[in-house]
């Protein structure tokens, strides 16, 4: 068949010897032909089925060729070419197994590149191939072999998308301040600039919303969501007392309060998010904070979510102010006229949102904040039996948050990349928020290390807000990983649950804070306070040790505190 449709299309001037060699020379040579072949004219049809049956009928030497260009391409260090001592040590099957996407990439450019010198169209169910093939390539990560990159590009790797914190300051300042200085216009002022809406009254007491309409299978998954947070955050709170006796006479206590007014942040931009308001409200209501003010950006009628106004009037929550971004911040750690000072902010937001909570904590504000976080992100760890359509899918649940999001693939070689890849890619085109997620694909990637104690080094290295060990013994693994602000165990937990409702707190720090911090739990709205009570044995038992010890640093008014006591000074 090779033969016959080359000598048909030959002999009726299809196309010629150029055209041919074109097929085949690197593309150095093919770059230097171009103008050449230019007036060729090659139907697309014809075309279509020679270039398929020039892929089966390549020689042995020419598809090793692909291959290891493909290898070349798609596994070097950071995208760079491999070393030439690196591509001979590569294994031949494992090469020839990852060469396939790139082979096909191969074969769609000549075919696009020929049939538009035809000024003729290839048609693959009605789009333009060129254009689709684009597209597919946009919506894929770079691999890269961990042991070929240097010490540099390793570190390189543990980077975050790089966030212009001084450039945001300068647009998040100003805000924070009108805020201070204005109240509550400055919120109305900037509410109405960036979300195109005043609403009136700008704060709520929730008893004065009416109950919200939801569809009943909504509500009711809302339900079993506050079922499952509340448990879980309820049994948290049975280790928070501390009562111990140290020595004869001397009682230490630990006791808990909860923090008086706290402000609660449920984005609402790109996507509304009540399942936040449950990880924020119930553990507030939990910990009996007396003031839970909840703000998140108002609908473009002025009203509230029914979905989070739901969550919210169920969790406990007392105020609810119709703004977002770092006016609403501001107005929660500064207070209005309408809206009350809170002591602590938590939640999520955008960049706007996290450089006004940094701001507020290291003001005048006196107000604290629940951690520093950036762009929401996943790491996922798989062996060769997971299943492909699931990794992608997790892959692609952290990338759709936002444009800045970042997704990590670590893996050994005995796994099916390609495979993976190629699942993120046709997923990924099928999302509403493909062009979100097109944007965050373009900095994640896959990373390929030797050895399971590698995976799990890498991870603690990098330290997710998202680790999902999709692996078949996942608990053994468990006690060596250090730092990840919420780790998803086995085949069947998609980190999905842990956002919406198995009970843990989807508010985790980010951008590799999980090595020194938690997530959102019951201790984070509760303070604590350590009591300390010594009757007379134990001042007259442990009085001459802290005498000494005051002595020694120099401090007499706290050796006399001690000695007046003891009756050893007048």
């Amino acid at each position: 068949l090779f033969v016959f449709f080359l000598e048909r299309d030959l002999e009726n001037g299809c196309v010629d010897k150029r055209t041919l060699l074109c097929l085949f020379l690197p593309r150095e040579k093919e770059r230097e032909r171009e103008k050449e072949t230019r007036s060729v004219a090659i139907p697309s049809l014809s075309l279509s089925f020679f270039l398929n049956t020039v892929a089966l009928c390549e020689s042995e030497k020419r598809r090793r060729y692909y291959m290891e260009r493909s290898v070349r391409a798609n596994f070097s260090p950071l995208g760079a070419t491999a070393s030439s001592s690196s591509e001979s040590s590569l294994n031949t099957s494992w090469c020839r197994r990852r060469s396939a996407p790139r082979r096909r990439g191969l074969r769609r450019r000549r075919l696009a590149f020929l049939a538009m010198n035809s000024g003729g169209r290839h048609d693959n169910d009605g789009e333009n191939d060129d254009d689709d093939a684009g597209r597919r390539r946009r919506m894929t990560i770079a691999t890269h072999v961990y042991e070929e990159l240097s010490e540099a590009e390793q570190k390189g790797l543990l980077k975050r998308p790089r966030v212009d914190f001084t450039s945001i300051a300068n647009v998040v300042d100003p805000i924070v301040e009108k805020v201070r200085d204005e109240g509550d216009a400055a919120v109305l002022e900037f509410t109405e600039k960036f979300d195109k809406v005043r609403p009136t009254p700008l704060v709520e007491k929730i008893e004065r919303f009416p109950p919200p309409t939801l569809d009943p299978t909504a509500r009711e998954a809302f339900d079993v969501a506050f079922e499952n947070i509340k448990k879980f955050h309820e049994a948290q709170a049975k280790n928070g007392e501390v009562d111990v006796t140290t020595m004869a006479g001397v009682r230490c206590r630990r006791v808990a309060r909860p923090i008086g007014s706290v402000g609660l942040y449920v984005p609402g931009g790109t996507a509304v998010l009540p399942s936040t308001a449950l990880m924020l409200a119930v553990p507030a209501m939990i910990a009996k904070c007396p003031i839970v003010v909840l703000a998140t950006p108002p609908l473009k009628d002025g009203t509230i979510c029914p979905e989070v106004l739901y969550c919210a009037k169920k969790s406990g929550v007392t105020h609810i102010l119709k703004a977002g971004g770092a006016q609403a911040v501001a107005a929660m750690g500064y207070g209005t006229e309408t809206c009350p000072k809170v002591d602590k902010i938590f939640g999520p937001g955008n960049q706007f949102v996290t450089a006004a909570k940094m701001n507020l904590q290291n003001s005048d504000a006196m107000c604290a904040i629940d951690m520093p976080a950036g762009p929401s992100e996943v790491l996922v760890v798989a062996d060769k039996d997971a299943n492909p359509s699931h990794v992608a899918a997790d892959l692609l649940s952290q990338a759709e948050h936002g444009p800045d999001s970042q997704v990590v693939l670590v893996v050994t070689p005995d796994v099916n990349v390609e495979n993976i890849v190629e699942e993120v890619r046709v997923q990924a085109n099928k999302l509403p928020r493909a062009e979100i997620t097109e944007k965050a694909l373009s900095h994640s990637y896959c990373v390929i290390v030797k050895d399971m104690d590698e995976v799990v080094k890498f991870s603690n290295a990098y330290a997710p807000e998202h680790l999902i060990v999709n692996v078949e013994d996942p608990e053994s693994l468990l006690p060596s990983l250090d730092n990840a602000g919420s780790i998803f165990m086995g085949r069947y937990t998609p980190e999905s649950v842990g956002d919406y409702a198995s009970g843990t707190n989807h508010v985790l720090p980010t951008y590799g804070f999980s090595r020194m911090y938690s997530g959102v739990s019951l201790d984070s709205f509760i303070k604590h306070m350590t009591v300390q009570e010594l009757t007379k044995e134990g001042i007259e038992t442990l009085g001459p040790h802290v005498a000494k010890m005051a002595e020694v640093e120099g401090l007499d008014a706290h050796r006399l505190a001690v000695t007046l006591r003891l009756g050893l000074d007048e």
